[in-house]
């Protein structure tokens, strides 16, 4: 039997990058879900070959300073939290500080692009450069305030993890859906996606979840949208739901959310569809955008390595005001509402 060794840092490094970035879909996801904390009002994303040649994002938002942009690769990096205890309230979408350090593990080279809002005139913006996860240049850049991220040659430096990368076409539509449904929950900000040059989607701000979602499903399907709302002291659901003839054959048009960041919940995923048991037939499924306000301390978003699940401390009270919320709206008298202003 082999003696037990502890691996070196970089193989650790990379094993534990590859718990968050799955693929090119997750440097999207991790890179917008940043931009959105920094209070981004625009978020532009291009990619080439479905992300594995180049994936960049581009901001409006608050940007980071000479200090902050040296650190940000660093692993644990992070402006979010400062100590354990934060962890039971965490508000913001990024927490851990894994992103950027993750990404130039499993990538040929980054780029990050920064300038803080607050510089003064004549303050140049940052420029630094990794490779193979390891930063090689710092020095000036003329960039207006925000951050520009630049992510060549995904999985390059882990073959056995880029031959399973789909084709690029595939890979672009995973990146599309993390676009479109963050496009959805945060429809304060204007998003486009960009493959080569061509315009694959593109969104504007708006007051309202309407627009992206008639965007991205329709006129069809958004004129049979219907709201569902219910609250509690501690718990606030709200939503846009297909009537009963807009269904699918599977539950990837069931978008969850909570507090903000997009989810797999199958308890959430579950409690949509128990509202239309007997309204739909068995194997179909509805079309649904709920999001979950919730007191953070009543949920875990520390759960998975990116993010992705939650875990609720009273999950069948929140699956119940789901339910409750979904069958109400389709069966309330007088017909459903259409979708409220979210």
């Amino acid at each position: 039997m082999a003696k037990i060794k502890l691996l070196d840092p970089e193989a650790v490094s990379k094993i534990a990058a590859g718990e968050v970035i799955e693929r090119a879909a997750s440097v999207v996801k991790e890179l917008i879900e940043n931009s959105i904390d920094a209070g981004a009002t625009k978020i532009l994303v291009e990619v080439v070959d479905g992300g594995k040649r180049l994936i960049k994002v581009t901001d409006d938002g608050s940007g980071m300073d000479r200090e902050d942009a040296s650190i940000a690769f660093e692993k644990h990096a992070t402006s979010k939290i400062s100590d354990a205890s934060d962890l039971d309230r965490i508000s913001t979408l990024g927490f851990r500080g894994e992103a950027l350090s993750s990404i130039a593990s499993v990538a040929e080279s980054v780029d990050l692009v920064t300038k803080a809002k607050s510089s003064g005139v004549g303050v140049p913006g940052t420029r630094i450069r990794v490779e193979g996860g390891r930063v090689v240049e710092v020095g000036d850049a003329g960039a207006p305030a925000g951050t520009t991220v630049e992510v060549r040659g995904l999985f390059e430096n882990l073959p056995a993890r880029r031959k399973y990368l789909k084709s690029g076409r595939a890979e672009l539509a995973r990146i599309a859906e993390v676009v479109t449904s963050y496009a959805v929950i945060c429809h304060r900000i204007s998003f486009e996606l960009f493959s080569g040059e061509r315009t694959v989607f593109k969104s504007v701000r708006s007051e309202s979840w309407n627009d992206p979602i008639l965007r991205i499903l329709g006129r069809e399907v958004a004129r049979n949208l219907v709201s569902i709302e219910a609250e509690t002291n501690s718990v606030s659901v709200t939503g846009s739901i297909g009537r009963e003839p807009v269904t699918r054959s599977s539950p990837d048009w069931i978008m969850t959310y909570v507090n903000g960041r997009l989810v797999r919940s199958r308890a959430l995923t579950r409690a949509v569809a128990e509202g239309y048991r007997t309204l739909i037939p068995t194997g179909r499924y509805p079309v649904a955008v709920v999001s979950v306000r919730i007191d953070p301390a009543m949920v875990d978003s520390n759960v998975h390595p990116a993010k992705t699940e939650v875990r609720f401390l009273k999950e069948e009270e929140v699956a119940a005001m789901v339910t409750d919320a979904v069958r109400a709206a389709l069966t309330e008298p007088g017909g459903p509402q259409p979708p409220k202003t979210a």
